[in-house]
């Protein structure tokens, strides 16, 4: 018989279970380039700005070219600016154009432009890249566990206090023992999604009761 705990986590995948790297346009695989373009991605959401203009600018970026990070560092200060401003990332669009350009340059000297160099030890030195801080670290694990099982469950803060929001259980073993193993990346997303929006949290509440 299924639990209210199993029927709500299962709302929460069929209204919310979208991943960011997924928005994003992201095909996340254990490869160089969509992994860097996962970090970059958690560079943009780390900011204080909505997520949604956050995924849009890293999509612009993207789709002017800037997938890896020979690209992102070859292209122009101004090239960068602009693919953000597409994106209506401007509030922090300088800094941010800035930080990208250094952050890939970083990854290119020093990784050889592969963040697998780093999977080992990726809490510890994803910080060693520009504005990727401790909530960078966070959103990107969150995604990369999909494809670093070691990770896995990567149930941090943000995804715990979603988990509250919508009545489920707050730790990483009582969340993850609700999905799928491989579901376990959309579960987080939706959880982050509530945990951003109250109005989410009651639609899926709403939608496991029904």
């Amino acid at each position: 018989m299924t639990t209210q705990t199993e029927r709500t986590a299962r709302a929460l995948l069929d209204r919310c279970g979208q991943t960011y790297a997924a928005q994003a346009g992201i095909r996340l695989r254990d490869t160089p380039a969509p992994l860097y373009q996962t970090l970059v991605l958690a560079h943009l959401l780390s900011a204080r700005i909505r997520a949604d203009v956050a995924v849009a600018a890293a999509r612009a970026l993207f789709d002017a070219g800037m997938r890896t990070p020979r690209a992102m560092a070859d292209a122009s200060w101004q090239q960068r600016v602009d693919a953000l401003g597409v994106g209506h990332y401007r509030r922090y669009d300088e800094r941010t154009a800035t930080q990208l350009g250094d952050g890939a340059r970083l990854l290119l000297d020093r990784y050889g432009g592969d963040l697998r160099r780093l999977r080992d030890e990726a809490p510890r030195r994803l910080r060693e890249f520009p504005g990727i801080g401790p909530t960078g670290v966070d959103i990107f694990l969150r995604e990369a566990q999909a494809v670093w099982p070691e990770y896995a469950p990567y149930i941090d803060g943000r995804a715990k206090e979603g988990a509250g929001r919508v009545g489920l259980p707050r730790s990483a073993k009582g969340l993850s023992g609700l999905v799928r193993r491989g579901e376990v990346p959309r579960l987080t997303a939706g959880l982050v999604r509530v945990s951003l929006d109250r109005g989410l949290a009651r639609d899926v509440k709403e939608l496991a009761h029904a």
